[in-house]
Order: C-alpha cells, then structure tokens, then sequence
C-alpha cells in the first residue's frame, strides 16, 4: 500500500518543474501518465541525441514511476482525447505559458465541467496572471528576481548557479499544494485549481531575509551565516564545512579540536557577537589551522568534540559515502528495452506507506496504447488516432 494508491495524474509538462512534481506523486504511489508531444516528447529527451531512445540523464533524472502517452493537444481529436483521460484522473499538472492550455481546450473549466473533483495545477515563471504573467520564465529568473542568488553570489561580480533551485523548489512546493487540495477533497469532495510559480517559490523561499529586512529595512550585503557557519580547505585540497550554531559548546570544542583554547580569550572572538562580527578574520584564523593536515584528520578531531563538521563533496563522493549508502539514496531500475538505470532516490521515508521505486523513465510513448485501452478506446480507434497523427 502506497501513499497515493489510486489516484491518476496527468502531467502535461517539459523540462524540470512540472516533471519534478509529478515523480514526488509518482514516488508516493501515484499513477502517473506523461503526455508528451509528438513527434519528439519533452525537450529534456533531445539533450543529449547522441543517447539512444531520447534517454539522457536530464530525462531521467525527473521521470520515473511514470507511463508516457504522446498526443497532439493542438488538434481537435487531441483535445477529445485528453478530456477522456481527465475524466478519470485525480490531478493534473501543467507547466505552460499562461494561456496555452486555454488555447487547447484543456485549461481547468474545461476540465472541471467533466470532473469536478480535479486537482488542477497550474506552474508558471510569473503566476497566472499580474505584469509579468506573459513574459518566458525560467530557472535562472526566478533565483534571480526571488532573491536568492543575491543571497549566494557577489553581486558586483555576479555569477549563476549550476544548480536549477527556482525550477526544483517550485516542484516540490506544487506538491505540497496539490497534496493539501487532495486532502481538502476528503472533507469537501470538490477538487479545486492550484498554483506555484517560480517567483512566488523563491520569495517566500528567503524568509529569514526577507524578515530580517522588514525588521530592519537595511539590505544586508555582506556574505556571512551569522550562525558561523563556513567553509574551509584542508591541508590536503580537500574542502569541508563547520557549522557552530548557537549553543557556545561548539565554539569551545572547535578551539580544543584545533588545540588552540586561547582563541576563547580572544577579544575577536571571545563572543558570538564579536566573532560573528569579525567573521573575515575569523574564518581567516581558522583557514590557516586548517591547511596544516588532511581533511580526514580534521573531521575525526571535530566529531570527537561533538562540533557538527562534514566534508564538501562533489557528486561522486556523495554515493560513496557510507550515511548515504546506509538510506540507500542510489536506486537502480530496470527498463525492459533499455535496461538498468541508477538514480537518486526519494529524500523521505514513509514506514507505513512506503516511497515506490519500480520503473524506470519510459520510451517516449510506451504506453499510449495501454493507456488508451484502458480509457476505453477500443484497436480500430487507437489506429485510426495514430493515422490521423493524434497519438
């Protein structure tokens, strides 16, 4: 027994947002059927040409648990089709331009006068409506105008992530709205329409910030964790991370690790005040320690005085770790044509209704006639749609 056992999503989405959404249903037991274009499906799949079957690592990455159907939506017989499959879904998420669905046909009116009880949601760069609504929106916009890569570059020398944060933590927010209207369905049997965009994600996602400045009106420019976090390099080139937080045990057994107690009488750092004021020269002092030995050494040091210390790993040493190894984050799924791909699995664990790690991203339109069988559509039907080019 799953999570979300019985309930059928359908994903009209591409790249990372949308797609992202409904592998977190998919992982807690969802149907999830993915209509994809013909003739080429989700962009994501043509990243790399060179890999066979459009099944490159930017596609699997956010499609497993799913079946794909492909279907022209821009054609009348599309539309039908799609109709077809919503009367017997759960939810829906979309992740076009505001407008595109309406221009289908499919848009949540469309939708809910056939099944009221849908969950339609809808992800965008900007929101559904507003100044910006009609404007491209993509990862990039949303770290940068949300205010969070202010938080993580120098702005005078700006740089980008080479992580998708607005594209990821808008996923993971549409999940949460679409499980809060599912569960709202329980008490009120109407489904109802929801909405994430990447803006709205990333300002709301800085709140400590954005408390900070309203507390204080003062835009903080200087890039400092006043929770003394930082980080360092070891004597090995290997880099690494020290948190202190608040509580001052900490502080006194990063001082007796290094074997340097007389920093506690410092008048830089005698306080959390002063070292949080003095952050430059204390990371400074403590980056000097700290290239004297190995890495290793460090970190056994620091966890044998309770200090919260972890090495900066790049991706390879993270599957390699024996924490991750022990929740068994590398899953691996066997594709029938394609077969065994490896990914990163679920980031939480449900012991009564466990996470569902069974199949691997599907072949663009593996599933189309499956899906239109059990819909009701009968042999002669499904090829006169594949001749027609609907499907």
């Amino acid at each position: 027994m799953t999570a979300l056992k019985g309930v059928t999503v359908l994903e009209v989405a591409d790249y990372v947002t949308g797609p992202y959404a409904a592998m977190l249903l998919a992982d807690l037991g969802a149907d999830v059927i993915k209509i994809e274009k013909r003739p080429h499906g989700d962009p994501f799949r043509g990243f790399d040409p060179s890999l066979e079957g459009g099944y490159g690592s930017d596609f699997l990455a956010l499609n497993r648990n799913k079946k794909s159907v492909t279907l022209n939506l821009a054609t009348e017989q599309g539309r039908d089709v799609f109709l077809k499959l919503a009367e017997g879904a759960g939810v829906i998420v979309e992740n076009h331009r505001p407008g595109v669905m309406r221009k289908w046909g499919v848009d949540y009116d469309a939708v809910r006068a056939r099944n009221p009880g849908i969950v339609y949601c809808s992800i965008s760069g900007f929101g559904q409506d507003g100044p910006y609504s009609d404007l491209p929106g993509y990862d990039t916009l949303g770290v940068a105008m949300g205010g969070l890569l202010g938080l993580m570059t120098d702005m005078q020398n700006p740089d980008v992530p080479r992580m998708t944060f607005a594209d990821h933590l808008t996923g993971i927010f549409a999940c949460q709205a679409i499980l809060a209207a599912l569960y709202a369905r329980v008490a009120t049997g109407a489904g109802q329409k929801v909405e994430a965009s990447l803006l709205q994600t990333v300002s709301s996602f800085v709140q400590s910030h954005a408390a900070q400045y309203f507390a204080s009106g003062v835009v903080p420019r200087e890039h400092k964790r006043a929770n003394l976090a930082a980080a360092f390099v070891a004597g090995d080139g290997k880099p690494f991370v020290v948190h202190l937080s608040s509580p001052l045990k900490f502080w006194e057994g990063l001082t007796a690790a290094i074997g340097k107690p007389e920093l506690r009488e410092d008048p830089r750092f005698a306080t959390r005040e002063s070292r949080v004021k003095n952050y430059r020269e204390f990371r400074a002092t403590l980056q000097a320690v700290f290239a004297s030995a190995p890495r290793a050494v460090w970190i056994e040091r620091l966890r044998a005085h309770d200090v919260p210390v972890g090495p900066l790993y790049d991706i390879g040493e993270v599957f390699d770790d024996p924490q991750v190894r022990h929740l068994g984050m590398a899953v691996e799924l066997q594709h029938p044509v394609m077969g065994p791909v490896r990914l990163s699995g679920s980031a939480i664990a449900l012991k009564g209704t466990p996470m569902q790690h069974v199949a691997a991203p599907p072949l663009l339109g593996e599933h189309t006639r499956s899906v239109l069988l059990t819909a009701g559509y009968s042999p002669n039907d499904i090829s006169r749609l594949r001749e027609a080019n609907v499907i």
